[in-house]
């Protein structure tokens, strides 16, 4: 007798293959039946009548370092279908760490990924100083979802190198020695890999730089020699290539990465593409270099998003295009209600709209330097600035854009932008794609997803919560390019095997990404035709009365981690059956 039986779905079973009508059976949380082999009876039976049943999903790119260590649901990821997720991404994480550093790293992690540094003060436990001690402290907890660690390269610099690993300074002979071994001694414990990143927009909330975005190739590779003899275990990169100096640097960034990638003695890296206005092209040099290694006997993938990687904008929001105004800042301390009464005063409307922006990044400010930008060149930016709107649109025509409408109503830019922040009751959310949308659609995301190297990933779940909520990717997935898109979509079987197979297998994990025998019983039950993503809404619900971007879905009928039901009609049980995953080991 099966411990539940799943009746009646349609397998999507995320090999790639056409879908099919069929039963799963589940016993001690391992699928041991698929199709005309499951004939038993069991203690539970969920029908999954018209809807389609998928393998749970991978996040290979997530932030929730701090979060999971006072926060057994790991939502956003847990209710759009994640049953696995990868943490320590882009270089940035808390261990490992000295006691005197605590305060260091939370500054890195509040610049860098939008995270309020006051919430990670209060909530993050500690208890550890070590890697592998991080991950002994993190296993004692229960949470919804199974994840994986990522060792940090700026953590782990600012363990062995001190205040001189902030100071611009090259890691010595020694300082690459110990942040090898301690990496090796991470790996061994079952660290999944090791992030590094080299983008400029990264700052501390202080606005330093990140203390491993200069790292010599030396460093990048020396430390990377821990991975030699190892079966186990991948790299992922996150790197602008220098683009505000010019398109002439990326072949010797990139160098930087290759010679990580040669040292590591063959483990698989991935590294974060996406299209920059900056330069529009150099996502296909990533993607070409990515061939050449790959022609080389290398695995390298490129992790791509699904839509355009995008900031949300509001009053009640980190970032909106107000922040900066002069008669702004004077009433920006107000409660959301009082503000929006001032707000609507006539005189103050006109009075705003004629003042300039000034700087908001920088001398404390966890904001990067390209919101300073982006607020000096509001009616260009209006070009590509859209509403939310209650039925979210990822995909807006330029005709739907802030200018469009300016040109309409012949009105300034900045008074049509000012009247939609008030919308309900100052509540109204902004969007505005950053990278991506050169071309004001998602034909470039299409050619990326599409590309034999590419890996579905960049979510950034757990992070950027009050200007960004990318975690519901695979909702976005299934919805926007396998049944919605008018144009050049995406096979759902393709979708399903990209972000459950690929992804698990990319990062080492075999037991899990597909509905087969002997697979583990991380599964979604999906009603496809009803599924849609709703309105982002701001909760405050993280420690210290900090808020973070929600968003949820429909249609999610049920979601199973190794046979325990954590989600149903896209609400969180309460069930917490994940656990820490360690690389390289049974699970």
């Amino acid at each position: 007798m099966y411990d539940i039986k799943i009746s009646g779905g349609t397998l999507v079973d995320g090999t790639g293959a056409e879908r099919f009508t069929g039963d799963l059976g589940i016993k001690d949380g391992v699928i041991v039946a698929v199709g005309d082999e499951c004939t038993e009876s069991a203690e539970k039976t969920i029908d999954a009548s018209g809807a389609i049943v998928t393998p749970g999903f991978c996040d290979i790119h997530t932030h929730y370092d701090g979060q999971v260590s006072w926060d057994a649901d790991l939502a956003p990821s847990s209710i759009h279908g994640v049953t696995t997720c990868a943490m320590g991404s882009c270089g940035v994480g808390f261990a490992p760490v000295r006691p005197t550093d605590h305060e260091r790293l939370i500054e890195l992690m509040e610049g860098v990924e939008d995270i309020p540094g006051t919430a990670l003060a209060e909530g993050i436990t500690w208890g550890w100083e070590t890697f592998p001690q991080y991950m002994d402290a993190l296993a004692q907890m229960p949470h919804a979802i199974d994840y994986l660690c990522h060792v940090p390269h700026d953590a782990l610099r600012v363990y062995v190198m001190g205040e001189r690993a902030v100071a611009e300074e090259d890691a010595t002979d020694a300082d690459i020695a110990e942040m090898r071994r301690l990496l090796r001694l991470a790996l061994e414990a079952g660290a999944v890999g090791f992030s590094t990143g080299r983008s400029d927009n990264h700052r501390s909330a202080k606005g330093e730089w990140t203390p491993a975005s200069e790292a010599t190739g030396k460093e990048l590779a020396g430390v990377a020699e821990a991975f030699v003899g190892l079966k186990h275990g991948v790299l992922q990169a996150v790197s602008d290539f220098d683009i505000l100096h010019g398109d002439d640097r990326f072949e010797g960034e990139f160098a930087l990465l290759e010679g990580m990638l040669k040292a590591a003695g063959g483990r698989p890296m991935s590294i974060s593409t996406m299209q920059r206005d900056h330069s529009a092209n150099q996502w296909k040099w990533i993607f070409a270099e990515a061939e050449k290694l790959n022609q080389q006997g290398y695995d390298v993938r490129c992790q791509v998003a699904p839509r355009g990687i995008g900031v949300i904008l509001g009053l009640t929001a980190t970032f909106h295009p107000l922040m900066g105004f002069p008669s702004y800042k004077k009433i920006s301390h107000l409660p959301l209600k009082e503000r929006v009464a001032a707000m609507r005063d006539p005189e103050l409307r006109a009075r705003m709209i004629q003042e300039k922006s000034e700087p908001v990044a920088g001398d404390g400010s966890p904001l990067p330097p390209l919101a300073d930008f982006f607020l000096a060149n509001l009616d260009m930016v209006a070009m590509r600035l859209f509403r939310l709107g209650e039925e979210p649109d990822y995909e807006p025509t330029v005709q739907q854009s802030f200018a469009a409408e300016a040109m309409r109503r012949k009105e300034a830019v900045l008074g049509v932008i000012y009247d939609a922040l008030l919308e309900n009751d100052g509540e109204a959310l902004l969007y505005f794609p950053v990278y991506n949308y050169a071309g004001m659609n998602l034909d470039v995301c299409h050619q990326m997803l599409t590309h034999p190297l590419a890996l579905p990933g960049l979510s950034d779940g757990g992070a950027h919560v009050g200007t960004i909520c990318d975690a519901n990717f695979p909702t976005f997935m299934m919805t926007h390019w396998a049944r919605d898109r008018q144009k050049a979509r995406i096979p759902l079987e393709t979708i399903i095997k990209m972000q459950a197979h690929d992804t698990a297998r990319f990062i080492g994990l075999t037991d899990r990404g597909t509905l087969a025998k002997g697979q583990r019983a991380d599964i979604n039950i999906i009603d496809f035709e009803k599924l849609r993503l709703k309105h982002p809404v701001m909760q405050q619900d993280l420690p210290a009365g900090g808020q973070r971007l929600m968003q949820y879905a429909e249609g999610y009928v049920a979601t199973l981690v190794a046979g325990t039901t954590i989600a149903e009609n896209g609400r969180l049980t309460g069930a917490h059956p994940g656990h820490l995953v360690r690389a390289g080991r049974p699970c």
